[in-house]
């Protein structure tokens, strides 16, 4: 009887409307068998994968290690970004690399030689004098949708020109790069990747570069993860012409702190958390600007500020030398300081 009782409560499309509450719509039917979607989705991939697939490289790197004799061989993938021989790959693939080689599909070995790094994003630009490759093209990472079609082409444990499919699960990741920066919106996918596959292109249903695949979490199936096609767009003509991404620089150690609810209510703060600076680099800009261990930043110009992560994006973006105002809080009084950012000549991971 209870089975009988409670079957009302099963929805169907046929079921009626519910005053006032609405379920969600059922897709029309497409008239397609699933065989025949099926069909259309074997096709798709194997147009992508021929158009795309000669422009993914294997990498192949030597690195002497220090008490070590010999080289120690590495291995990654790469994909072919413009016909002048410029390749993108990820950072750790070829940090440290003393002979880099880069293997087209067909077998041909090119040297490659590091044209940029920038670790905070573990991107690297290579280059080979052979031109006239083929190349890839970049799509719009921002239009993405979860749930799309994502391909991904490289070389795994040594297996050349290996493909893998899956959808795009999540889009606005963040990863920590190996110098401690955030790398934000990292799209999160279901499209297998191994050891090798790193520094290899996301593609999607029209073989545009989706996103450089960089990470996997061990023994997790079916999580990975690709660096955004339009932060790679956004690094790379950096990395071409300077060799590197020019970020600014502060001169602090900061961390993040929680401000007591009595300060918050009494400045009229918007939020309850802060960076806290812990030392200042003399003759820095942050030395030269009155910055002091102990202030609070609660923001930089208008963007505010409650975490180390929120001073690294803005000086992501903000023109080195262009002036900006830090607001402070000092004892329990708010304070404006200007503050001239300079080029960052190292990594800062723990601030700016």
């Amino acid at each position: 009887m209870d089975k009988i009782k409670y079957r009302s409560i099963i929805r169907t499309e046929d079921s009626p409307q519910v005053s006032g509450m609405e379920g969600t719509q059922v897709l029309p039917d497409t008239q397609e068998s699933d065989a025949e979607l099926l069909d259309a989705y074997s096709r798709a991939v194997v147009r992508v994968v021929g158009s795309v697939g000669p422009t993914v490289v294997s990498i192949v790197v030597g690195k002497t290690l220090q008490g070590r004799r010999g080289e120690q061989m590495g291995a990654g993938s790469g994909v072919i970004v413009a016909p002048e021989g410029y390749i993108m790959t990820n950072n750790h693939v070829v940090q440290g690399a003393g002979r880099i080689e880069a293997r087209m599909a067909d077998g041909t070995a090119l040297p490659a030689r590091l044209v940029g790094a920038d670790p905070a994003t573990d991107l690297a630009v290579l280059r080979t004098d052979t031109g006239g490759l083929p190349y890839a093209r970049f799509g719009d990472s921002d239009a993405l949708a979860v749930g799309q079609l994502a391909i991904a082409i490289g070389n795994p444990l040594g297996f050349d020109s290996t493909v893998s499919t899956g959808v795009l699960s999540a889009l606005g990741r963040a990863l920590r790069s190996r110098d401690g920066r955030l790398i934000e919106n990292i799209i999160q996918h279901t499209a297998p990747l191994n050891p090798g596959n790193s520094g290899g292109p996301l593609v999607d249903s029209r073989g545009r570069i989706i996103g450089i695949n960089t990470a996997i979490i061990p023994m997790a199936q079916g999580i990975c993860f690709s660096i955004p096609s339009n932060t790679a767009t956004w690094v790379l003509p950096q990395l071409v012409a300077d060799g590197r991404v020019r970020r600014g620089y502060l001169g602090i150690a900061g961390q993040a702190r929680p401000l007591e609810r009595s300060l918050v209510q009494a400045l009229g703060l918007s939020a309850n958390q802060a960076v806290e600076i812990v030392s200042v680099t003399r003759a820095s800009p942050a030395g030269r600007a009155g910055l002091r261990p102990g202030d609070l930043i609660i923001a930089i110009n208008d963007a505010s500020v409650t975490c180390v992560d929120d001073l690294h994006r803005f000086l992501s973006i903000w023109p080195i030398a262009e002036p900006a105002t830090l607001t402070l809080v000092r004892g329990r009084q708010r304070v404006t300081l200007p503050i001239i950012p300079t080029e960052a000549a190292v990594a800062h991971p723990v601030a700016g």
